[in-house]
């Protein structure tokens, strides 16, 4: 490849990422009483103000054959939470898209790939980053199996990594600090709601 192709598909490259950070600001979330019935929109940045708006999202947790966790760390340009350990994917539905099509889009988005996906619960929550922003979401919690290849979305994800039920929980009992809050809730809820078989392997 000569010199001047390389050059211009770099430039196209950074031009489409200019146009997807443009996209994303323009992003509208779906607002939900907390009862989960829509009630409006918001942009995604409003919607994250300190108070934030209470919005409909997703959590997806996707396991090995081991029945090892895929760990994603949040990459450092995230406004909240940046660099910390959470969960394989999460994100929210957009105003007019169903939540497992969102979820479906989504996971291939930042991780670059699909796997058949089962809802598990949904639930509310609320957290607050410094003073920076906040999380105020009706959330769904997916589950799915998969041992292919995985491809991060560098401007998305930092790091990605395969840990076991027990080594998280003993992880996230030791240095609470590194992983997001919405994380310990869901693996709270999981096994109070006895979703925890589906964490073992086959």
């Amino acid at each position: 490849m000569s010199m001047e192709l390389s050059l211009k598909k770099l430039n196209n490259l950074k031009q489409k990422n200019r146009n997807t950070k443009k996209l994303r600001k323009m992003e509208k979330l779906i607002v939900v009483n907390r009862k989960n019935r829509k009630i409006g929109t918001v942009g995604k940045e409003e919607a994250h103000t300190l108070r934030g708006v209470l919005h409909r999202a997703f959590s997806i947790f996707v396991i090995n054959n081991k029945g090892e966790i895929l760990l994603q760390k949040r990459g450092k340009k995230k406004r909240l939470w940046s660099l910390f350990w959470a969960n394989t994917c999460c994100s929210h539905p957009r105003v007019g898209e169903k939540v497992m099509t969102a979820v479906k889009r989504r996971l291939k988005e930042e991780l670059g790939f699909s796997c058949p996906l089962k809802f598990l619960f949904k639930f509310y929550y609320r957290a607050v980053f410094k003073k920076i922003g906040s999380e105020n979401e009706m959330c769904y919690v997916f589950w799915g199996r998969y041992d292919g290849k995985v491809r991060p979305n560098k401007n998305e994800v930092g790091q990605i990594r395969w840990v076991g039920w027990d080594k998280l929980l003993e992880e996230i009992n030791d240095n609470p600090e590194i992983f997001t809050p919405w994380l310990k809730i869901e693996l709270k809820k999981i096994s109070e709601k006895g979703y925890k078989k589906y964490f073992k392997n086959d």
